[in-house]
């Protein structure tokens, strides 16, 4: 009877403990993502933001985006409507209702990831009107047409991406229309105005819109892209002789919760040495001691031109991190490869640095902790 007793006690420890163990099929259940603030590997993964292929995860655990979740243990991730590498649309994006379903996918392996994209309206939608979503206007026009048409699309893109699980919307662009000829700012479109207070006022608006509706907010791209007259897509580009100090605007006031995007430009008005603004730690630093900025810092995309035409991937990650980034783009997709263990071996870089003495587990800890108080916001 003792025995009996005993077994029917210990029952539905047993069971519990397989509940836990069959959660690794990828179930939503908080053991499917380790917390624990004491791992190193866990604070690497939380500087990590990784893009991939795939409009649902229909491999289950082997698919590369939910190894990289589950092992390198990242805490971003950015979708894409385009495959440069292969030049085919539909990457992680088709409809409304494929990118709800992938998003709940993804958050099986991690409840609390944060899904970015980059949804500026105009010429930067990857909600694009093709795959069924509704217009969204440039942010030339919300400004020209004033506050109101403004705050209208602001609150569209912030119903659309909350409606659809994406948390974290790589916008408001905060350049200032310096050059109006610039290839990738000006000519598309993507400044507010050449007005260094508007911008700032209109940056503002619309991140209370996205804020309003549980989407985080990245202005870009620090410290001022808008008077270049190149492309960082395609090379590093350099403004030490047309950036203007009023750039710096629209940073002086930055609303709480929003991260900041650094840029590959070269700007030695700032830092002589002639390092790109995402891989400066001068850079970086005026950002945060002279303006005061204590949130999220994210890197431009890795896999531009500007630095993958200059740099490895592994010296890449290394001089972001020495810089003084939280968190690194590594959009995985440049106009070269796919690299499916991406994740593994930027962590693997990050890890070898502790190892090395070349940065410390406090600052690794420091910069994951800014990007899970980001990610502990998007859960309320």
């Amino acid at each position: 009877m003792k025995r009996i007793l005993f077994l029917s006690l210990l029952l539905p420890i047993l069971l519990a403990c397989n509940a836990q163990s069959t959660s690794d099929t990828g179930v939503a259940s908080p053991v499917t993502h380790n917390t624990d603030v004491d791992s190193l590997d866990y604070d690497i993964g939380m500087m990590l933001m990784v893009g991939f292929r795939g409009a649902l995860i229909s491999n289950g655990t082997s698919h590369d985006i939910v190894k990289a979740i589950r092992d390198s243990h990242i805490g971003s991730v950015i979708l894409f409507d385009y495959d440069a590498p292969t030049g085919q649309r539909g990457r992680n994006i088709r409809n409304a209702d494929q990118v709800r379903l992938l998003c709940r996918q993804l958050r099986r392996y991690n409840p609390q990831l944060i899904i970015g994209i980059d949804q500026e309206g105009g010429r930067v939608s990857r909600l694009a009107e093709r795959y069924g979503f509704p217009h969204f206007a440039s942010a030339s026009y919300c400004a020209a047409s004033g506050d109101d048409t403004l705050r209208h699309y602001a609150h569209l893109t912030a119903t659309t991406l909350s409606s659809l699980g994406i948390n974290l919307n790589f916008a408001p662009v905060a350049d200032v229309n310096i050059n109006p000829d610039c290839p990738v700012i000006g000519r598309l479109e993507r400044s507010f105005s050449a007005d260094a207070a508007e911008v700032a006022h209109c940056c503002r608006l619309w991140i209370e819109e996205q804020t309003s509706e549980g989407v985080a907010s990245c202005m870009k791209h620090f410290p001022g892209h808008g008077s270049a007259d190149g492309d960082t897509h395609r090379g590093l580009v350099d403004v030490s002789d047309s950036w203007q100090r009023e750039e710096l605007e629209p940073y002086r006031v930055i609303p709480e919760g929003a991260m900041v995007m650094t840029a590959h430009v070269v700007n030695r008005q700032l830092d002589p040495s002639g390092l790109p603004a995402s891989l400066s730690p001068v850079i970086t630093s005026y950002l945060r001691d002279s303006l005061a900025f204590d949130g999220v810092i994210i890197t431009d995309d890795l896999a531009m031109g500007a630095i993958v035409n200059e740099y490895s991937f592994e010296e890449a990650v290394r001089m972001a991190v020495l810089a003084g980034a939280d968190l690194l783009c590594i959009s995985n997709n440049g106009s070269n490869t796919y690299d499916p263990d991406a994740a593994a071996r930027a962590a693997a870089v990050i890890r070898g640095m502790v190892s090395d003495g070349d940065v410390t587990p406090e600052r690794v800890r420091q910069s994951a902790n800014r990007v899970r108080a980001l990610a502990a916001k998007l859960q309320k």
